[in-house]
């Protein structure tokens, strides 16, 4: 027995909202059961529809959905949001993930990417548009690179080998010269 995905959509643009609605009714084992104009109505919604995702855009007049995701989390609501935008900032993302987002996608993915979000987070995993993913992994390993160096006292990576070395971190591999 397959279950349906209950959807919710949040966006201030009606004929995105309409978009979004016929890529979604149209998939196999998902139903839309609301929608709202803006970030003030998402508790309403919520509320009201008990959706198992909330698709929601992230610039929107009154309340952004970054804000309206944060007040959703805190109501203890089980429904996961997926951020949308046009704009794939990473300021956005790291706000998103902070104020209790599940995934966050680029609207000018594919519409299979869309889907294959909601039945992601809605199975309970996390997604992030691919683009977005290798933004953040590449800012995550250069984080922790620069706290290595400041942690060290290294002035570039190759110090940072050679400490490792010294502090028998790490050990030549056999054949290395």
């Amino acid at each position: 027995m397959t279950t349906t995905i209950r959807v919710a959509i949040v966006e201030d643009q009606a004929l995105i909202r309409t978009g979004l609605r016929m890529i979604l009714d149209a998939a196999d084992g998902i139903d839309v059961v609301g929608e709202a104009a803006d970030g003030d109505g998402v508790q309403d919604l919520v509320r009201r529809t008990r959706p198992d995702v909330v698709l929601m855009d992230i610039r929107m007049p009154t309340i952004d959905g970054i804000e309206a995701t944060r007040r959703l989390v805190a109501t203890g609501s089980p429904a996961k949001v997926v951020i949308l935008t046009t704009f794939d900032l990473d300021a956005h993302v790291y706000d998103a993930l902070r104020a209790g987002a599940s995934g966050f996608l680029v609207k000018d993915g594919p519409a299979e990417e869309m889907l294959a979000a909601v039945r992601a987070v809605a199975a309970g995993e996390s997604l992030l548009s691919p683009s977005v993913t290798r933004r953040v992994i590449a800012a995550f390993v250069k984080t922790h690179v620069a706290r290595l160096l400041q942690k060290t006292g290294s002035r570039d990576r190759l110090q940072v080998v050679i400490a490792a070395y010294d502090a028998g971190l790490v050990a030549p591999r056999s054949g290395a010269r």
